[in-house]
């Protein structure tokens, strides 16, 4: 339920309880592009891979009920070199025609298509409003609100805070503007990866004192609705024509025969990387430039 500002400080305690709730829910088991949006922030590293920044987590956007929303994508090239580069409709809880193909050549039980499922597997990703706190390396975009792209490591850092692990610990609430945490991103290289590991909050505090500055702030967030609202995905129809396309499906027999026809031979050349997680975004980026080209 959308609040006022006054509201938002009384009730945290509930909102936090909410917030705790759909952590458990995504704890679960369970069955745009960037490069030229002024709104996201990335954090940059140097030669080594190494980077650092401070950033808070916010609260859900004015007229909005939740802190993050998830999505979840398709990343591949397909053996005509044509990428497949699209949101998953299992985002919205509807059939998606990637997963379906996929869960038809895993079930085939011949290892060269389970190979190819892992490179055509879906990857997660979270969206949050943040301010940034610290940015040595572009230090004019410290005080900003940003949105902010994560994966799963990020989201295991912050479902951690909710759901402290040890005995000894406090759940905080990492989106509170009152009783938050600082978040220290530490980015490190490892194994040719990114890895956030070393990434940790700071001891809660207020991000301001003054309540009129939180305010200030809290207006100046994006919304989050737009990245998982139905109007902003392609039908399944259309996924299913692109994706035809892109791996040379002709549509009318069987599909596991046509992509062990049609790929085998040419996925074993193809050196295209795997996609493991949405920290990989830049190299995604990358990728939809070479898929316009």
């Amino acid at each position: 339920m959308a609040m006022d500002f006054s509201s938002l400080k009384k009730n945290r305690q509930t909102v936090f309880d909410n917030l705790t709730s759909e952590m458990n829910k995504l704890n679960a088991p369970q069955q745009t592009n960037q490069s030229d949006d002024t709104r996201f922030w990335k954090p940059t590293v140097d030669k080594a891979g190494n980077g650092y920044a401070v950033i808070r987590f916010l609260p859900a956007p004015e007229g909005e009920d939740v802190q993050f929303v998830r999505v979840w994508d398709h990343g591949f090239q397909g053996p005509g070199g044509q990428w497949y580069i699209e949101k998953s409709l299992t985002t919205i809880g509807q059939k998606d025609p990637v997963s379906e193909h996929n869960t038809e050549l895993w079930n085939s039980g011949i290892e060269a298509n389970k190979d190819t499922v892992r490179k055509q597997k879906r990857r997660l990703s979270y969206y949050s409003n943040i301010y940034v706190v610290k940015d040595p390396s572009n230090p004019e975009n410290e005080g900003k609100v940003f949105l902010y792209k994560y994966g799963k490591k990020i989201f295991e850092k912050l479902n951690d805070a909710c759901n402290p692990e040890f005995e000894g610990e406090t759940a905080i609430n990492p989106f509170d503007f009152w009783e938050g945490a600082n978040f220290k991103l530490k980015i490190r290289k490892v194994e040719g990866y990114r890895n956030y590991d070393k990434s940790e909050f700071d001891v809660p505090s207020a991000l301001s004192e003054d309540d009129a500055a939180l305010e200030k702030i809290w207006k100046q967030q994006h919304k989050l609705a737009e990245f998982v609202d139905p109007s902003n995905f392609k039908t399944y129809d259309e996924l299913k024509t692109k994706l035809h396309r892109v791996l040379g499906l002709n549509g009318s027999s069987n599909m596991t025969s046509n992509i062990e026809e049609a790929a085998s031979p040419a996925m074993k050349e193809t050196k295209a990387p795997v996609l493991q997680t949405a920290e990989d975004d830049e190299d995604l980026e990358m990728f939809k430039k070479l898929a316009n080209d």
